[in-house]
């Protein structure tokens, strides 16, 4: 089908069966809701709480718990011990699914926010009859009339545009309103923001007024597509779940052969069934870091409250440590890198007095200066026209004052034709003067004189080389030109050719959306720490390269593409040169998400950035949204990660740094539990292979695993950052999230603290032959209670090894991570409790201990600080 834009009024009528004119009959409207649809936007139903709880257990380590439980709750059942591991097991389990299902559910708002964006009512002709109908009502071939403050309810084939200007940045990203005109458009494949003749539903009429044919409603809008794009986009795995659930495979798969091996070992030996079962329970219990998904997920959730204290607020857990990842920072440019604001940067008066110019800028201006509910006052118009008023603002000039001291008598309105604007003003003496502002050459064709330091006289074809020749400059600088020119009038006259002749050339403003003074250096931050920023912008290729040139983004040696340019490329041609372009002009929506993902196929991790409509579905297919706080449309808000609550891309610095703190945390935890877990595994293994009974059963596994480990594992999250973290290149995604050194650390210390119980369990049950008259199973509860006892002091000590890889604990200030010492005496406590409390100690079937028992336990505990401080000093502790 032939685009709108590029149909005649006539052709777009008869397509849509509608009068340009009367508009539809009002029995058709009926039947075109039934046929199209109301004009909203389909909402994607959400999953109920129940729903995403229950999907919190598709993990393949959480499947294997379970299963380990159903287990050790059948034996718990024929052995009369009851079913306390069972429980323990499903506790931790369910507690991890609520924590995961109600992040969730506070979640996936984007559709709903899209549908608030509509306008509440329209304004349409019907039978030839002016009406307001509720904009759900408004049907294709619907007749409607726009004004200014009105928000477009539909994609609209404009019939009549008189001076109407439409902002459309919320869906272009370009800040300065779009001219509309009634024209049909002769090229084909235009972005949506050189589509002059359309006007699009969520956009706001800033100027003017118009008539036009409705398109497209509801979900067959522009803005429907992006809504289309969200709904049908996935939830993707961040780069730490996808490890993590990758190595709880490994880890489950490993524990799995490991206890059938065992088992068949033992039956072949003649050992007990129930034994057997005890010892692959125990395995697999111990194999398995179960406290590891629930841990991480409150860590998580702790660095999100450190990050709200940044101005950063995390709606998705896992992109804290996302961010930390980031190699790509695709942002947009107006409201992100710039204030959204248009400002006069620069100012020319040939006389070199600016009074004049500034007068005449304020009073041909149709903005307006209206008290808002604070108070206070706000400017309300165009934004070029806004721009103008600050100009005032800033040099004494009040815009409401200067109105009502030299009222408009008479004015001619801007047109797209001609380019200009004029007012008649009674100034303060009781003259009249004529004020006109527009383009350059447009200025030129009605000025006949010049005002400069000498007075008034004759323009030369000097002067018109020197402005034009300055006014190529601010373009070139990206900068929107103004000249202002007037003439004192005889009389009041609405007649544009007896208004705008003869005029007395003033000056020029230049003016630009500018960027943010911050930016500048959080760009080269983000360089330095290995990350790359891109510019996405849907405003003119001139304006983006201005700004990414000023902030450091396009620097020599960096292309930059448009829109038009990028649809010629392949999608291969693309994405083997998407690293050369710095700067993306004229972009549409779904180009966003096409450069995005581009990025993505690169191996990289991407972080965009925006605010708009335009933005969310690029938002949503980022690796990590950000969007802006007090400028970002709720829309972005909900389709995004992170919000940045001060607007500033300064804020994006300090997250990426907490969230690579953040991520090393992580890892110093996961290396914590998983030593357990490798050195629980290897004494099971050893033990059982050696016949030498078992030295943990999995009630104590669960409590090393689950309580002793907890806080010094969760402390260990508050570790500070290290000095050199935003020097680093950024982990990306294609790098191994158990890489070689987290390997051999996990290994031998595994290897330590399996060698450290074994040791303690043998000389337990030797101690206890002789203690107990020679009782082997007392002797083996009391090798038992030294195993729990060795393992669990052994791990408190080491989680002082772990503040670095390379450097001494001695380096480390303990009081750096006051909490870590807090969690060592806290698991002390409650480790005391269970070996001391009779009543507790009897339900793990532990034995008294003596002070020689005591001792030997305080020198196995010394054994992990010896060793890695050895390792480290040899610097065999890997990087």
């Amino acid at each position: 089908m032939t685009p709108f834009y590029n149909q005649s009024i006539e052709e777009v009528a008869q397509g849509l069966e509608t009068d340009p004119v009367s508009g539809l009959k009002t029995e058709e409207i009926q039947k075109r809701i039934e046929k199209y649809g109301k004009n909203s936007l389909v909402q994607k139903k959400n999953r109920s709480f129940l729903a995403m709880f229950i999907a919190q257990f598709k993990s393949f380590m959480i499947i294997l718990l379970i299963i380990a439980a159903v287990i050790s709750g059948i034996m718990g059942v024929k052995t009369g011990e009851g079913l306390l591991d069972t429980y323990i097991i499903m506790g931790i389990l369910l507690l991890n699914a609520f924590i995961g299902a109600y992040q969730e559910l506070k979640a996936q708002k984007s559709l709903e926010s899209l549908k608030k964006m509509a306008a509440p009512m329209a304004k349409v002709v019907r039978d030839g009859e002016a009406m307001v109908v509720n904009v759900e009502d408004v049907v294709p071939g619907d007749l409607v009339e726009l004004e200014v403050g009105d928000i477009v309810p539909a994609d609209i084939r404009l019939t009549e545009s008189y001076s109407m200007s439409i902002q459309e940045s919320s869906m272009t990203g370009e800040s300065v309103p779009v001219e509309k005109t009634v024209d049909t458009l002769e090229s084909e494949d235009i972005p949506l923001g050189d589509r002059t003749n359309m006007a699009y539903s969520s956009g706001v009429v800033t100027f003017g007024h118009g008539k036009g044919i409705a398109t497209g409603t509801g979900m067959n809008t522009e803005i429907g597509k992006i809504a289309g794009m969200l709904e049908g986009d996935s939830d993707t795995q961040t780069p730490m779940q996808v490890r993590l659930e990758k190595l709880g495979k490994v880890i489950g798969t490993a524990a799995v052969l490991i206890c059938v091996v065992i088992f068949i070992i033992g039956i072949l030996h003649g050992r007990p069934l129930i034994s057997m079962l005890m010892v692959a329970v125990s395995l697999a219990v111990g194999a398995i870091p179960e406290g590891l998904p629930a841990i991480s997920t409150i860590i998580l959730s702790m660095g999100v409250r450190r990050m709200v204290r940044h101005n950063a607020i995390i709606r998705k857990l896992p992109s804290v440590e996302t961010l930390g990842c980031t190699t790509v920072i695709c942002s947009d440019k107006t409201g992100t890198l710039t204030k959204n604001q248009m400002t006069v940067v620069e100012e020319y008066a040939v006389s070199g007095n600016h009074d004049r110019l500034v007068t005449i800028s304020v009073l041909c201006c149709d903005a307006k200066v209206v008290k808002n509910s604070e108070g206070g006052t706000t400017n309300v118009g165009d934004p070029t026209e806004i721009a103008l008023i600050e100009l005032g603002s800033k040099n004494g000039v009040n815009k409401s004052e200067l109105d009502a001291a030299c009222p408009r008598v008479g004015e001619v309105a801007f047109d797209s034709s001609r380019k200009r604007m004029s007012t008649i003003n009674r100034m303060q003496d009781g003259s009249l003067q004529i004020n006109t502002k527009g383009g350059l050459d447009e200025m030129l064709s009605v000025c006949t004189r010049i005002e400069t330091a000498d007075g008034v006289r004759e323009i030369t074809r000097a002067d018109i080389d020197d402005l034009q020749s300055r006014n190529a400059k601010m373009a070139d600088s990206a900068l929107r030109v103004l000249a202002m020119a007037y003439r004192p009038a005889e009389e009041v006259s609405s007649e544009m050719e007896e208004v705008e002749k003869d005029l007395i050339f003033v000056g020029m403003t230049g003016m630009i959306d500018p960027e943010r003074e911050e930016v500048i250096g959080a760009i080269q931050e983000c360089r330095e720490a290995g990350i790359r920023t891109v510019m996405i912008t849907g405003d003119h290729k001139a304006t983006a390269l201005a700004i990414a040139s000023k902030i450091g983004i396009y620097r020599e040696g960096d292309l930059a593409i448009t829109g038009t340019d990028l649809e010629k490329l392949s999608e291969e041609e693309f994405n083997a040169n998407v690293e050369k372009y710095s700067v993306y002009a004229r972009i549409a929506p779904e180009q966003k998400v096409k450069i995005v993902t581009a990025w993505q196929k690169k191996g990289q991790i991407v972080a965009m950035t925006g605010d708009g409509v335009n933005d969310a579905p690029a938002l949503k297919q980022a690796d990590i949204g950000v969007s802006m706080g007090i400028t970002g449309t709720e829309v972005a808000k909900d389709a995004s990660d992170m919000i940045l609550s001060d607007d500033n891309f300064v804020t994006i610095v300090s997250a990426v740094s907490e969230g690579r703190r953040i991520y090393d945390n992580i890892l110093k935890t996961i290396l914590f539990l998983l030593s357990t877990n490798l050195g629980e595994v290897l004494l099971l293994f050893a033990t059982s292979i050696l016949n030498m009974g078992i030295p943990l059963l999995p009630i104590h596994i669960l409590w090393i695993n689950l309580v002793s480990e907890t806080f010094p594992a969760l402390a260990l999250s508050l570790d500070p950052a290290a000095k050199d973290i935003m020097k680093k290149s950024p982990r990306g995604a294609g790098k191994q999230f158990m890489d070689k050194g987290m390997i051999w650390r996990i290994c031998y210390q595994g290897v330590m603290m399996g060698a450290i119980t074994f040791v303690a369990f043998i000389l337990g049950k030797k101690m206890g032959l002789e203690m107990f008259s020679g009782d082997a199973a007392a002797a083996e509860s009391l090798g038992q209670t030294m195993a729990f006892a060795s393992l669990i002091a052994a791990k408190l000590v080491h989680a002082g090894n772990l503040h670095s890889n390379t450097e001494s604990r001695f380096k480390f200030n303990p009081l750096q991570n006051k909490p870590l010492i807090f969690a060592i005496f806290m698991s002390l406590a409650f480790s005391a409790a269970v070996l001391l409390i009779p009543s507790f100690a009897g339900a793990f079937r532990f034995k008294s201990l003596g002070c020689e028992q005591w001792l030997t336990i305080l020198g196995l505990a010394l054994v992990p600080l010896v060793v890695v401080e050895l390792f480290k000093a040899l610097k065999w502790n890997g990087k």
